[in-house]
This record gives structure tokens, C-alpha cells and sequence, in this order.
């Protein structure tokens, strides 16, 4: 199963993107034993006038990074907050379910468009305070990093 974290707005060179590409590069490297497989995309903020219109055309290409059947799980604060078993289980599931891949999306600083919302499969929230891209980000990678060490029996997590 491939998991794609999609996100609106670049990382730039430095320690966000170090740190983002190691818990990615471990999850990676875990998760070929589990049949799991990771990608990053990210795509730059819409420059359009009004805040609806930015959440539509970046809602346009989050669902372009979906392969058709994937699962879309759109980050938001108003999402549902998931336990680091609970979301290592949701993965497990898709994928023992033959999910062939699975989306995290990452909106911009406008946040996700209505249709995209109520599209997604899961509406994930990493609590209910609001997070700059960048961190969301990494705290995604570290869950995915930590999800695949759960599955695999790693002791990484400690509960």
C-alpha cells in the first residue's frame, strides 16, 4: 500500500525538511516488510483573490495526488483525534482490506475546501489548536514512522 502525504506549501531546505525526510526515510525503510510504501508531494499555495477560491484550487490538486480508489484522509482540526494504535490499526486495515494507497492531506493557511472535506474517508485531527504546515508536517511523519514501528511489534512506541 502506498501512503502519500500531499500538502499545500513547500518546505524549505533546513531543519523542517530534515527532520520530515528522516521520520519518512524510517518509515520508508520499516515499512517494506509490512507491504507499505511512503511519497511526499507538495504543491504551492493558490494565489487566488479570496480564501474560497485559494481552498478550491488546492483542493484540486490534494485530490490529484489521489490515485483513483485511495483513500483520502484530510488533516483538520475539527478531524477526528485518533490514538498512535488506533491509526497504526486504520492503516492495517486498509491495507489488509486491499487498499492499494491511502492520502494525507495537508491544507494551506486557508485550510481545506467544503467539497474536500466532505469527500475524505477520515478527517483527521492532530488535536484541536491550529499548526503551521511545517510542523503538521512533521508530527504526520513521525505518526506514520511510529504507526509502522506499532505493526511491526518495534518498541519504538510505549504506551
Amino acid at each position: 500500500m502506498l501512503i502519500t502525504v500531499a500538502a499545500v506549501g513547500k518546505l524549505k531546505a533546513g531543519p523542517e525538511r530534515e527532520l520530515f525526510e528522516r521520520y519518512m526515510e524510517r518509515a520508508e525503510a520499516a515499512g517494506r516488510a509490512l507491504r507499505l510504501t511512503f511519497a511526499n508531494r507538495e504543491f504551492a499555495e493558490s494565489r487566488a483573490a479570496s480564501a474560497d477560491q485559494r481552498k478550491s484550487q488546492e483542493a484540486i490538486v490534494l485530490r490529484g495526488a489521489a490515485p483513483p480508489g485511495a483513500i483520502m484522509v484530510v488533516l483538520d482540526e475539527r478531524g477526528r483525534s485518533l490514538t498512535s494504535r488506533e491509526l497504526a490499526g486504520r492503516i492495517a486495515a486498509w491495507r489488509d482490506g486491499g487498499q492499494p494507497s491511502a492520502v494525507f492531506a495537508i491544507g494551506g493557511p486557508d485550510g481545506h475546501a467544503a467539497d474536500l472535506l466532505a469527500g475524505a474517508s477520515l478527517k483527521l485531527a492532530l488535536g484541536t489548536m491550529t499548526w503551521p504546515h511545517q510542523l503538521v508536517r512533521i508530527m504526520l511523519a513521525e505518526q506514520l514512522y511510529r504507526a509502522v514501528t506499532i505493526l511491526s511489534g518495534h518498541p519504538y512506541h510505549r504506551d
